[in-house]
């Protein structure tokens, strides 16, 4: 089978390619290149008002004619691609704003996408319509609005607050028109989405665990902590709250512990930063893991991370034994890194238990085939 994967966030569709190959389908990627992750694409759609005087030239054209010269410069591209981009047997467009487009634009390479191929499919992985308008309508005892509700609004692009735009409401109901279905890859999509007749169910985020070395966690000297920073989602992802966690903790045990933080690195570069870790911190305002997360517990570290009741009770597991939930509460994470530093062996079979979790669930050929199963059901 033919299938064509529409944009790309935090390596998703690279792993379900690898999955899907492994299961002898034929699959194409066409993309933009994910800002400074910089993840692999088959055919990249290059941006060019990124930066500099382009950036500056391209941003003056819109205040005053309101033409997105980037959206422009997208949708030719697709267009020159028409004969790469038709004939397939399945579509999955990874957001319904794959290209981060004006939403006029997002609608034309939409149809045009899909007026060339068969079956097409929509994933709920990111911030759309239905999430944030869930989260805006404060459904959830927490969400990745929460910091804006709270006034830190400093990173408001980072919010997807677009998506609650008339223009952008539009879009969504266009596209859910169209499509055969869509999929959510976590419970944070999986909640919003539940009751809504298109949904087709929750397929957890596909994992390479081949390409992730799991290694067996030794703790001979210092506990090594890593905060992994992306500076335009510093208070959607709680990194705020992780760092004064991390003051509280590292002024009772700098003697125990090494912390570690980066900030926006290269996927490639930043995989590999936390090799050293014992401890990741990820993100607050969740309620499932998401792809940093769990490659990093395929690589055997103990993740704080999304891990709320919800999850503890769709994969039937206990608090504390595959992640570690992170509330939006510098003492509670505090006191929880406080208990993994005077319980080291807790570490270790977290570590293995985490590695194990992935495999089971998450595994990225066992994902492939619940994708196909899935789309088969439509077509």
């Amino acid at each position: 089978m033919k299938i064509l994967l529409v944009g790309e966030y935090s390596r998703l569709h690279n792993s379900l390619k690898e999955g899907l190959e492994y299961l002898n389908h034929d699959v194409t990627i066409v993309a933009a290149k994910d800002g400074f992750k910089n993840y692999d694409v088959d055919l990249p759609i290059n941006k060019r008002y990124t930066n500099g005087f382009l950036k500056k030239f391209k941003n003056l054209i819109y205040r005053f004619t309101k033409i997105d010269l980037e959206s422009l410069h997208v949708k030719k591209q697709i267009i020159d691609l028409q004969t790469q981009l038709s004939g397939f047997d399945v579509v999955q467009f990874i957001n319904e704003a794959s290209f981060l487009c004006t939403p006029d634009i997002e609608k034309t390479i939409f149809d045009l996408i899909s007026s060339w191929n068969k079956n097409v499919f929509l994933l709920s992985c990111g911030t759309d319509y239905t999430s944030v308008k869930y989260a805006h309508d404060q459904k959830l005892r927490y969400s990745i609005l929460t910091p804006y509700l709270n006034g830190k609004d400093q990173f408001l692009s980072s919010y997807g607050l677009k998506f609650l735009e008339p223009d952008f409401i539009a879009l969504h109901h266009h596209i859910y028109k169209s499509i055969k279905g869509v999929i959510a890859s976590d419970l944070d999509y999986h909640l919003p989405l539940l009751q809504h007749p298109k949904y087709l169910g929750l397929i957890p985020n596909p994992i390479n665990t081949e390409q992730l070395e799991f290694k067996k966690l030794h703790i001979e000297d210092k506990i090594v902590i890593f905060h992994g920073i992306n500076s335009n989602n510093y208070f959607k992802k709680g990194n705020d709250i992780f760092e004064d966690a991390l003051t509280i903790i590292n002024q009772k045990y700098a003697d125990k512990i090494k912390i570690i933080t980066v900030r926006s690195l290269p996927y490639d570069q930043y995989i590999k930063t936390y090799n050293e870790a014992h401890i990741m911190l990820d993100q607050i305002y969740a309620y499932d893991q998401g792809f940093n997360a769990l490659e990093a517990m395929a690589k055997g570290k103990v993740v704080f991370t999304g891990a709320e009741k919800e999850w503890l009770e769709y994969y039937n597991i206990e608090e504390d034994t595959i992640a570690i939930n992170a509330l939006p509460d510098a003492k509670k994470i505090a006191d929880k890194l406080e208990w993994l530093i005077l319980n080291p062996d807790k570490i270790i079979e977290i570590s293995s238990n985490a590695r194990q979790f992935v495999e089971q669930h998450h595994h990225y050929i066992s994902s492939a085939q619940l994708y196909l199963k899935t789309w088969g059901k439509q077509t």
